[in-house]
């Protein structure tokens, strides 16, 4: 049996705002947008085979953003073909990369999003 990871679903405080500075930064697409369980809302944004649900409803929890936490995400690794031109993108829209790494096989730096999910961006080029 083969598989692959085909999505990732988030609770963000906001789809639309969310799923406006992905796909702005990363060139991603809308491929289904509608409403969700508890009158709320999902997107799905991301190429063809894999894709991020942002899942966002009325009542708004913060969550614990430890990485000691069990189950906490701790960051989503997103891979480009050109680094400097997506860290450009990224502070652009006024985020502040951190943590730029060198490393075998790549390079990489972190930004976080409001909601406090912590990005990777990646790129092995």
């Amino acid at each position: 049996m083969q598989s692959k990871l085909e999505h990732i679903n988030l609770t963000v405080r906001d789809t639309d705002a969310t799923a406006s500075i992905l796909s702005h930064l990363f060139d991603w697409k809308i491929r289904w947008a509608g409403a969700a369980k508890d009158n709320g809302r999902t997107i799905h944004l991301g190429g063809e085979d894999t894709y991020l649900a942002l899942y966002s409803h009325q009542e708004k929890h913060l969550a614990d953003t430890s990485n000691k936490t069990i189950s906490h995400l701790n960051h989503i690794g997103i891979l480009v073909d050109d680094l400097d031109e997506a860290e450009r993108k990224v502070k652009a829209s006024g985020f502040v990369a951190y943590n730029h790494g060198d490393y075998e096989p790549g390079k990489r730096f972190y930004f976080d999003l409001e909601e406090g999910i912590e990005i990777e961006v990646v790129s092995y080029q």
